[in-house]
């Protein structure tokens, strides 16, 4: 009971931290974007640091995190991985569902940030404008990043990776990062509750651009799915037993 009411008190102030800092960093990131990335930083450390103290959450960073204009593909398990990378990206600007823009708050800061927004349901149309959105965003310095699964995915599912990642990385011709994680471990998707644990994001080795998309999709996924499966076994998951048809 006292774990719930912990975990109910960090969702809600975080919440209200992210509206008292909205009111603070909005009026510099109207008028000059760099307001707009300063309070995106200083409220994903706060919520790094405040879930450290309240609900026992401590979070780390691995690897080379990328400080130029690259595609950063990242496993996506729930919303701290998010606010992990925001936190040591310098200008991070994401691939989103286009109801998002619409939020109050996190949609204004998205607009402002340069993310690209996209309909789930018009693949094609959704592709060919997720591209056109990202070139008119090359000019000005960012870290485009995408989940390639294109949703949240629990530690012990699987899901296919969407070949939008590909197609960016084609026609961007930019260098990829991928980024692996285990967040999902302590921070749910669908819950209130947070789990004490050490929450990793790890960027991996960067794949250079001239890979034929198929090659590269496959590339990806085996060193995002390898790596963050080890990020898991690290923090003690257990992977569930398979279990084998008779006579196979």
């Amino acid at each position: 009971m006292l774990k719930w009411l912990r975990s109910l008190f960090f969702v809600f102030q975080m919440y209200a931290a992210m509206t008292l800092m909205a009111l603070f960093f909005t009026p510099w990131g109207m008028f000059d974007r760099r307001g707009v990335f300063a309070g995106v930083h200083c409220y994903c450390r706060y919520v790094r640091w405040s879930a450290r103290w309240i609900v026992g959450i401590t979070s780390e960073v691995r690897g080379d995190v990328p400080q130029d204009e690259v595609l950063i593909a990242a496993k996506h398990q729930s919303f701290f991985d998010v606010i992990i990378i925001c936190s040591v990206v310098p200008r991070p600007k994401f691939v989103m569902k286009a109801e998002l823009r619409w939020l109050p708050i996190v949609g204004w800061y998205a607009r402002r940030m340069g993310c690209v927004s996209v309909k789930r349901n018009q693949r094609g149309r959704a592709m060919s404008k997720m591209v056109d959105e990202a070139k008119q965003g090359i000019g000005e310095p960012g870290q485009l990043i995408i989940y390639p699964q294109g949703t949240r995915v629990a530690p012990d599912s699987r899901l296919p990776y969407k070949p939008g990642a590909g197609v960016l990385y084609a026609q961007l011709g930019q260098i990829c990062v991928p980024a692996a994680t285990n967040v999902g471990l302590f921070w749910p998707r669908f819950s209130v509750m947070r789990e004490p644990g050490h929450a990793i994001v790890e960027f991996l080795d960067p794949i250079a651009p001239g890979m034929k998309p198929r090659a590269f999709m496959g590339a990806l996924e085996a060193q995002v799915e390898a790596a963050s499966e080890a990020l898991m076994l690290e923090a003690g998951y257990e992977k569930p037993a398979v279990i084998q048809e008779p006579g196979a």
